[in-house]
């Protein structure tokens, strides 16, 4: 879309800007070297290995280091649930100890040293492993896992020796999990249980244990990877491996943090590639929380508004309850694809259809009508003073014989019905468990979703603990709200899956023209002068005023006139931010005197203010169109961001804004658009023509090349306002603040 403004340069180009600019080479990735071609055009990864972590789950050989049998000592506990473990996965335990000959009657080795095998886990119960590590190494221990705390989570100290301890791993070739994590990567899962399972990543091991308790609901767990401070290992190694494993229908996180926004990008767009839902709580939303969250793991939370947006751009779930989470995730990871995304709610009470339809429909869920033929079939069984267009409502009495499972079948057979969820606010026995038969007995025979809300309190009804949750084609919920966002999760991620393109595929690698040209413009440290920032827009081909910079009452009236009257015109300096609030902008000027009259005031208020000017910048002046703002940040987390929204001088008041994080591509900006509480703007209100959107996107899709490409040297651009014309007509940039990093 963006034609030649992309421009195309081969790899040694690229290898060459890197040289010419004094870059150095990207990060390391996963602990080898990132290659020219896997990085795009502002030095960042664009691919990730995964790591092999199938024997760090399911090792050969284990070696405890600080074992221990004394009763009362906290490594006791702790020595006896890996012993306990071992034996599950068949692997060979070996305790370390200085002086012990021997820990719950199994022989101790004194020393690392003294192992009798390469082994490929090695449990750390000491407080400080530091020196464990080289040793480690030496015996080419694959895998290390430290528990002790007092790393990054409390401060200054605690994260100078976690990077001392992440500085030894990385040179030793040994991966770690922790420091600062526990043993449930150590828990006794269910193996009597079949089908696509859970996998769990948390970095507060007690918020797992929710997901962790669902396999007594008979749904499976598969892994539970508590990551901890994440001194070596991630979420997103943790997460790129998950989706690779068959076994896993979908990944539950917690997530206080994230260790390295890029890397959990490459790894969500890993499950997004391959089908595989990811589900995530995520600490943060609240300055409250964040501060928590970092006290705790001592991890970026980020902000907010960004990592939702970039979890949103792969498909990541974001739920903000851990009831949320194993509901969602427990139907994600065993439901099939749907067949269509018509949801029907059928009840035994109209009252209760009702009420489940305005929250469903509220939530975003589709209810389509049933059809004419479809409401007269359902009106052999259902008297014909009930409403069955949807929700359908039996009155109650059907359910009790056999017109129960005609009526579910029924529903079932419509090609648009993708979904069909019951909800039974209380039990009402004997005609609610022969309701829950019916609906299980219908679950096992099609291939779409079938949901019940069982709403009782209690919960022991023999209907709910021995039918429905017997069945693994019935997705059970406890709650309305978790039925309906759990719904909404399946049927937006199969959407998103269907027709996702991976942005990384598309990223560009190499610089365009114009970087050389935008790149002569920056001032490191400073701000730019709106004519220097217009120059820079101009250079990624976005469309400014016509204009001129002068020094002089005299050029001011010469360039009016090669301008063209009416015209703007406002005071030019490196360190003026708002311009309209100190006077410095005069507009719908049409003559010659009023333009000398301006030059004036303007050289004027700017001495009074003590604003430094390197000129008066005359402009065309554009009138006919929507105002609004696109702009591009620096987050700590993901680095580049960019931002549209309203734009004008209320945009600070409105913040009617949508971000995202590059890279991305057309249809991704054009969700932004639909982000906006005031979209209808652009379709044209009170008879205004709708606004030229392919001309704004443009500009977005421009903005994102500038900010990939000038990488880290811009630390803050808005565009305000961006007058987007009416459509066929573009969109200008009437004003322009960049700040150089």
């Amino acid at each position: 879309m963006l034609g030649s403004t992309h421009g195309t340069l081969t790899t040694d180009s690229r290898r060459a800007r890197v040289i010419a600019c004094g870059e150095q080479p990207g990060p390391a990735v996963h602990g080898r070297p990132a290659e020219v071609d896997d990085l795009d055009v502002g030095g960042r990864p664009l691919y990730a290995d995964v790591p092999d972590l199938d024997r760090f789950f399911r090792p050969e050989s284990v070696a405890v280091i600080g074992a221990s049998d004394a009763e009362g000592r906290p490594n006791t506990g702790v020595t006896r649930q890996l012993i306990d473990w071992a034996g599950r996965v068949g692997a060979r335990l070996h305790p370390v100890h200085p002086t012990r000959p021997s820990v719950f009657g199994i022989p101790c080795v004194g020393s690392v040293a003294d192992l009798p095998e390469q082994v490929d886990l090695a449990v750390l119960l000491v407080a400080d492993p530091l020196p464990l590590v080289g040793q480690l190494a030496e015996a080419k221990v694959k895998f290390a896992v430290v528990f002790a705390s007092g790393f990054a989570e409390t401060g200054e100290e605690g994260a100078a020796a976690q990077e001392r301890l992440a500085a030894a791993v990385a040179e030793s070739g040994m991966r770690l999990l922790g420091p600062n994590t526990n043993l449930n990567a150590f828990s006794s899962f269910r193996e009597d249980l079949d089908g696509p399972g859970i996998a769990l990543i948390t970095q507060s091991g007690h918020q797992g244990r929710p997901v962790f308790a669902l396999q007594e609901l008979g749904i499976r767990l598969t892994h539970w990877a508590p990551t901890g401070n994440e001194a070596d290992l991630e979420t997103a190694d943790f997460l790129s491996w998950f989706a690779e494993r068959p076994e896993v229908g979908a990944i539950a996180c917690y997530l206080e943090g994230l260790k390295d926004g890029r890397s959990f990008l490459l790894a969500a767009d890993r499950a997004a590639r391959r089908k595989v839902p990811v589900v995530a709580v995520k600490v943060g939303r609240t300055e409250t929380g964040a501060r928590t969250a970092a006290s705790h793991t001592g991890k970026l939370t980020g902000a907010d508004t960004v990592v939702d947006a970039a979890m949103r751009q792969y498909g990541v779930i974001r739920v903000d309850g851990l009831d949320e989470l194993q509901d969602t995730a427990a139907l994600l990871a065993r439901a099939r694809p749907p067949r269509a995304e018509g949801v029907v709610v059928y009840s035994i009470s109209g009252g209760t259809g009702a009420h489940f339809a305005d929250l469903a429909t509220e939530a975003g869920l589709r209810l389509p009508a049933l059809s004419e033929a479809k409401q007269a079939e359902l009106h052999q069984w259902i008297p014909e003073f009930l409403s069955v267009a949807n929700p359908v409502d039996n009155g109650g009495h059907p359910v009790g014989d056999w017109r129960g499972r005609k009526i579910i079948d029924v529903i079932l057979a419509d090609p648009s019905v993708g979904v069909l969820i019951c909800p039974v606010t209380g039990p009402f026995p004997p005609l609610s468990d022969r309701l829950v038969q019916d609906l299980v007995d219908a679950a096992e025979e099609t291939d779409k979703l079938v949901c019940v809300v069982w709403g009782s309190p209690v919960g022991t009804e023999p209907a709910y603990r021995e039918v429905l949750l017997g069945s693994s084609r019935v997705a059970t919920f406890r709650t309305v709200g978790n039925c309906i966002t759990a719904v909404r999760a399946y049927l937006d991620h199969h959407r998103f899956v269907t027709g996702y393109r991976s942005p990384f595929d598309e990223a560009p690698r190499t610089p365009s023209p114009s970087f050389r040209k935008a790149r002569a413009l920056m001032r490191p440290g400073q701000q730019l002068s709106e004519h220097a920032a217009k120059q820079l827009l101009r250079a990624y081909g976005i469309r400014v005023p016509r204009e001129q910079l002068v020094t002089s009452a005299a050029a001011a009236v010469r360039a009016a006139g090669l301008v063209g009257y009416p015209v703007v015109m406002k005071a030019s300096g490196a360190r003026i931010a708002h311009k309209t609030e100190l006077g410095l902008v005069k507009v719908g000027l049409t003559s010659a005197s009023q333009v000398r009259d301006a030059y004036r005031e303007l050289t004027d208020t700017a001495r009074y203010e003590d604003v430094s000017l390197d000129g008066v910048l005359v402009c065309q002046m554009v009138e006919r169109g929507v105002e609004m703002v696109v702009g591009a940040g620096h987050d700590e987390l993901f680095g580049p961001t960019v931002t549209v929204g309203l734009g004008g001088v209320l945009v600070e008041v409105l913040r009617d804004t949508a971000v995202r994080v590059p890279p991305f591509g057309e249809e991704q900006a054009r969700d932004m658009l639909e982000d906006l509480r005031g979209r209808a703007l652009l379709d044209g209100v009170r008879g205004r023509p709708p606004a030229d959107l392919d001309a704004l996107v443009e500009v977005v899709l421009r903005v994102q090349r500038m900010v990939v490409e000038l990488g880290d040297e811009v630390a803050e651009l808005d565009i305000n306002p961006l007058m987007v014309l009416p459509r066929g007509q573009g969109a200008v940039a009437l004003d322009a603040l960049v700040v150089c990093r």
